[in-house]
């Protein structure tokens, strides 16, 4: 018999006028064949019938609140301050674990009885049916640091697992990717993280709008000067411009 750990995780879903898609979310989470979890529910006082279907699970959810909020990330450190878990996980409404069993599986993979730090895994891209189309473009790097960000996001926010211990608030002067620099500073405090080379999550694949995508893009960029240094984000920006040039 193996002493595995047994970590508790705190799976967090934000959510504001979700009707359409929360229900398979919720689903996601309470039909893991892991039992040591709790399940939070953060909601910005939607206006559809959003809370109607939280309520519908209440047995299964540990905390649902609705009140108005600043936004996402507002949302986002409210649930950092309800969790009690051993690991963070934000799972946003339309998200979903990849199988029923994602939570056993990423236990199964610890060894010792050392919890790591981080733990991380791939992402896969579904359609509104729940389809598969496709795997992330980046990829979760075999070994992940702080400086593997320079590459860009290479583990998608869902799919990176923090100890609880080692969370703090994300940087509300970002609007649109304070996760970035939030996964940026957990891992500078972390000393293991764990790849579970599995793929963690179903990731509904809706196209954020031009306009937010670019102003996300120069706010990364922001984050990555702020923690790299202008020189290698410029660098890396470069090779990123020929990358995209070369796959074409």
């Amino acid at each position: 018999m193996h002493n595995r750990p047994t970590p508790k995780f705190s799976v967090i879903t934000v959510t504001y006028n979700a009707e359409a898609v929360l229900e398979d979310t919720i689903q996601s989470v309470i039909s893991q064949t892991y039992h040591h979890v709790e399940y939070i529910i953060v909601d910005g006082a939607s206006k559809d019938q959003t809370l109607a279907i939280a309520e519908r699970y209440r047995d299964h959810i540990t905390r649902i609140v609705s009140e108005p909020d600043k936004g996402l990330y507002d949302a986002m450190n409210k649930g950092i301050g309800l969790a009690t878990g051993d690991y963070l996980c934000f799972l946003n409404a339309g998200d979903s674990f990849h199988e029923d069993d994602t939570l056993q599986q990423m236990v199964h993979t610890l060894s010792g009885n050392e919890l790591p730090d981080v733990m991380y895994g791939e992402t896969a891209l579904v359609d509104k049916e729940g389809h598969f189309r496709r795997m992330r473009r980046l990829s979760a790097p075999e070994v992940l640091t702080w400086k593997s960000f320079k590459q860009g996001m290479l583990v998608c926010h869902q799919a990176f697992f923090a100890k609880r211990t080692l969370v703090m608030p994300y940087h509300m002067n970002y609007r649109f990717s304070a996760d970035f620099d939030w996964c940026i500073r957990i891992m500078k405090k972390a000393r293991t993280l764990h790849n579970t080379h599995l793929t963690l999550i179903d990731y509904l694949e809706e196209g954020m709008t031009t306009q937010n995508h670019k102003a996300s893009l120069r706010e990364r960029f922001r984050i990555m000067v702020h923690h790299y240094g202008l020189l290698s984000t410029v660098a890396h920006h470069a090779w990123f411009v020929l990358r995209a040039v070369l796959k074409k």
